[in-house]
């Protein structure tokens, strides 16, 4: 007898309302706000960063999975199959035959998609799981303003045709270098993705404003939402609703309350 218990598995992401359109998730989950909150504090040093920093992918990479990945029926035997007939597991599971690519933009986003990359290749088949390179930094004029981003450098495995392809990045700040690395992927790499996901720590407003007008269709995962230098007005607000009097970027494109470069303090080199 088949049990159909686990045949329809409902998962729900938790998520803080806001007015950002469909293809922003704003995770609410407690524990890893807190564990961010401490990733960001002044009196965090290495190894705790880095430590922080893949435990929280960890968990981020998990729900995306959960949210955004196809699945399978299985009947699967277990230990017990070697006893009874009944020694079956049957129902959903990650649909292992799924393409998917990690795009480490380095260098804030090295650790974060060698974190995805790993789990990855535990979820679904290996064979099918890639991870490539681009070597990014921002462009600043005299005034040390960000007026763009430069790709450096690339390592592309392949074509990204029906694949997942995620952009694992901690700071979502001014949304330059996501824009820039997605227009590359899509006009220079072969294949039309399944999905361009990203994957980000903290992001501005500044940032989902600028992806969701320059490449609508990009869904954006994030833990946290920083606005720190809105208005007054603004504060108390439903995300969103007062876009465009939100601000989340000093002068210089920090992210307020932001924690600091996230290039930086994960390397420990601040050049």
């Amino acid at each position: 007898m088949r049990d159909t218990l686990y045949a329809n598995v409902p998962f729900q992401l938790s998520e803080m309302p806001h007015r950002y359109g469909p293809n922003v998730h704003l995770v609410g989950n407690p524990f890893l706000l807190s564990q961010l909150a401490k990733l960001c504090s002044k009196g965090t040093v290495q190894p705790e960063i880095n430590r922080l920093v893949a435990l929280l992918y960890t968990d981020l990479v998990k729900m995306v999975i959960n949210a955004e990945f196809p699945r399978k029926m299985v009947a699967m035997p277990t230990r017990m199959i070697d006893h009874t007939p009944q020694g079956m597991y049957q129902g959903e599971v990650i649909d292992p035959a799924v393409r998917a690519v990690t795009v480490n933009i380095a260098r804030a986003g090295t650790l974060p998609s060698q974190v995805t990359y790993d789990l990855l290749n535990t979820t679904v088949d290996p064979v099918l799981v890639r991870q490539d390179h681009i070597i990014m930094s921002r462009m600043i004029d005299a005034k040390e303003t960000v007026v763009g981003s430069n790709i450096g450098g690339a390592k592309i495995g392949g074509d990204i045709d029906d694949a997942f392809v995620l952009f694992p990045d901690p700071m979502g700040a001014t949304g330059g270098s996501l824009c820039t690395a997605v227009s590359m992927y899509k006009d220079k790499v072969p294949g039309t993705p399944r999905r361009i996901l990203s994957l980000n720590l903290i992001v501005t407003p500044e940032f989902l404003r600028r992806i969701s007008r320059e490449h609508p269709d990009v869904v954006v995962y994030a833990l946290r939402l920083d606005r720190g230098l809105s208005p007054p007005e603004v504060f108390g607000t439903v995300p969103g609703e007062l876009w465009e009097k939100e601000r989340g970027l000093d002068d210089r494109q920090y992210i307020v309350p932001g924690g600091g470069g996230f290039g930086e303090i994960m390397n420990n080199a601040y050049v």
